[in-house]
């Protein structure tokens, strides 16, 4: 027995379809990669040879220049931008979830919010930020961080209300059976059954997050930022400057994206099963 056993092939890593799951992981990451390197070189023969002026659109290698010259100012507009995105993504997902758990169990309260979160989904960024800006004053964040608030409340409101309605109507009379209170319905049974709507809100809203943040600062509010980056730098006819300022938006964005969808795999991994 022991010869047989020692005699057997050794294990390999499973396969699809003629592939390792370790080459198509790797090919997955290789992709993107080769379609962003032939767009990049794509974009800088065009703007060379076309002899496209800069004020239309810079080549990337004006823009990795003002990238790497000004890296110090770019981080420091992320981490401003990041700041101001990240209070109103906590804050728009608090309020989202829980005006979710309370629209699933009050049903007036569902039907009044209907016309409600319309209205707010329309509400321009524009218009807005000025108003806030009013209110709250131009030398703090709040406004910013309310638009970004605003923005990120709504997806996730609706997602994790759509997961709230997906609970099986035989939970639901099991938990009358066994007498269960309304908040431990919600604790046990509803918000278990919720959570991947709630993180798809999140995933969607992530993005959401940076760009209301970012669009705020266009309108005023304290010096610093990505937005007033850019405005200040299109100004001042510094075309590749803007552009290397709106690369650090898009890197922000990606990875606030990013981390939410870490944080989704690991609470589903950790998260205990029901």
């Amino acid at each position: 027995m022991s010869a047989a056993v020692s005699t057997q092939a050794p294990t390999r890593p499973p396969r699809l379809n003629g592939l390792r799951l370790s080459d198509l992981r790797l090919s997955a990451v290789l992709a993107p990669l080769a379609v962003g390197v032939a767009f990049l070189g794509s974009w800088q023969l065009t703007v060379d040879g076309l002899g496209i002026d800069p004020y239309i659109v810079p080549a990337p290698s004006a823009i990795w220049d003002q990238l790497a010259a000004a890296r110090s100012n770019i981080v420091d507009g992320m981490v401003v931008t990041g700041r101001n995105a990240l209070l109103g993504m906590l804050l728009g997902g608090l309020v989202g979830v829980l005006g979710a758990v309370v629209s699933s169990m009050v049903k007036v309260v569902d039907q009044m919010a209907v016309p409600v979160v319309a209205a707010l989904s329309v509400v321009p960024i524009v218009a807005l930020a000025p108003v806030l800006y009013t209110m709250f004053g131009a030398a703090v964040d709040t406004g910013r961080i309310v638009v970004a608030a605003l923005a990120v409340s709504i997806p996730v409101y609706l997602n994790t209300l759509r997961g709230l309605r997906q609970v099986s109507g035989v939970h639901r009379e099991l938990m009358a059976a066994y007498a269960a209170t309304p908040t431990q319905v919600v604790r046990t049974v509803t918000l278990p059954t919720a959570t991947p709507y709630v993180f798809t809100g999140l995933r969607i809203a992530s993005s959401l997050a940076v760009i209301s943040a970012l669009i705020a600062e266009y309108f005023g509010g304290p010096v610093g930022g990505l937005g007033k980056a850019i405005t200040s730098a299109a100004a001042s006819s510094n075309y590749p400057l803007a552009w290397a300022y709106v690369t650090g938006s898009i890197v922000l964005g990606l990875a606030f994206y990013v981390v939410t969808l870490l944080v989704e795999l690991w609470f589903a991994r950790h998260a205990p099963r029901t």
